[in-house]
């Protein structure tokens, strides 16, 4: 059975806890926040981060449509190679291509760079799940394997929220990985907000409850929890984040509680298997994609949208605070051509 099921969360919420009056919530504020050359010069580090993929999959896909006289069954063949070697995978590819088939007969196009235009909007339209909106107080219940850049994202998400007014706070609940919690310490201090740790071994559950009491008391608008990435297996992480959930259940049941999913996007298809295996364990609600700066396979944002129907709330493209962005599915698409 998933973990992390919310139900009636926004009645939980009206009934069981005032909301804040604070600035817009931090979707809207941080596109609201970037003037015309923040915004600029955001989509900019988008492009170079993804400049990797484009040279790997959009320019053999521009490549093709200006060599394409007539659109015949070699050039959705081509065009198949070039996206499932960029990592989009089959059931992503298989689609896309169908689709683009029934909108070139539809349409009666003849040339290749007309189907390119149809083909962006079709990835647009693949990978835009809209993020839902954000309510405060809220848990963010940070998961994923070790080596996906957790500690990092967790310490830029601070420092993202903090900048848009909202009061972070921080809970270093892996205890298993030795230097877990000094780690995220440094980003704590780096960030300016206060950490909730216990020493190496002791029972995240327990840290969570001191974490959820300070939050509560600080009245804090966002915890976000740092998880073990690695146990013995599948079901003492299972036990782990169950016991995490039913603390937060217990002690903060009007706080907005999410399972996110930090995933490396150097790992490809290997990094959708841990998804399907976290998403045996919790409700995953949303996926952080990090390293897509460090890929050529920047397709595997199709693949998590067709595979796992789950959103992507972030992606990492480098290594500046600036460079965890929120994903919009048109901008991603425009820098990839």
């Amino acid at each position: 059975m998933a973990l992390f099921g919310r139900k009636n969360r926004e009645d939980k919420n009206e009934t069981h806890a005032p909301q804040p009056q604070t600035p817009a919530a931090p979707q809207q504020a941080e596109r609201a926040e970037g003037e015309p050359e923040r915004k600029k010069g955001l989509f900019a580090r988008l492009r170079e981060g993804l400049s990797k993929t484009r040279g790997n999959m959009t320019d053999k896909v521009d490549t093709l449509a200006r060599q394409t006289v007539r659109i015949d069954d070699d050039f959705y063949e081509e065009l198949e190679d070039i996206l499932i070697l960029s990592d989009c995978g089959i059931a992503a590819t298989t689609r896309i291509i169908d689709e683009l088939k029934a909108r070139v007969k539809q349409q009666g196009i003849k040339d290749g760079l007309a189907a390119k235009e149809i083909l962006k909007q079709i990835m647009i339209d693949e990978m835009n799940i809209p993020r839902p909106p954000l309510k405060w107080p809220m848990v963010m219940l940070i998961v994923g394997v070790n080596g996906v850049g957790k500690t990092t994202t967790i310490g830029k998400l601070a420092l993202r929220f903090q900048a848009i007014g909202r009061k972070v706070m921080l809970c270093a609940g892996d205890t298993f990985r030795a230097a877990a919690a000094e780690q995220l310490t440094i980003w704590a201090e780096r960030a300016r907000v206060p950490i909730i740790k216990r020493e190496e071994g002791a029972d995240p559950a327990a840290v969570v409850y001191d974490a959820v009491k300070s939050a509560k008391a600080n009245e804090a608008d966002l915890l976000i929890i740092d998880t073990a990435g690695r146990l013995h297996n599948k079901k003492n992480l299972m036990d782990e984040l169950d016991k995490m959930r039913r603390v937060i259940d217990r002690e903060y049941p009007y706080a907005d509680m999410r399972c996110i999913l930090v995933l490396d996007a150097t790992t490809g298809q290997n990094g959708l298997q841990q998804a399907r295996a976290f998403k045996e364990v919790c409700e995953v609600g949303g996926i952080i994609l990090t390293k897509l700066d460090g890929t050529a396979k920047g397709g595997i944002a199709l693949a998590i949208r067709q595979e796992l129907a789950v959103p992507v709330w972030y992606i990492g493209v480098g290594e500046g605070i600036d460079d965890l962005q929120p994903f919009n599915a048109k901008e991603f698409v425009e820098a990839l051509f």
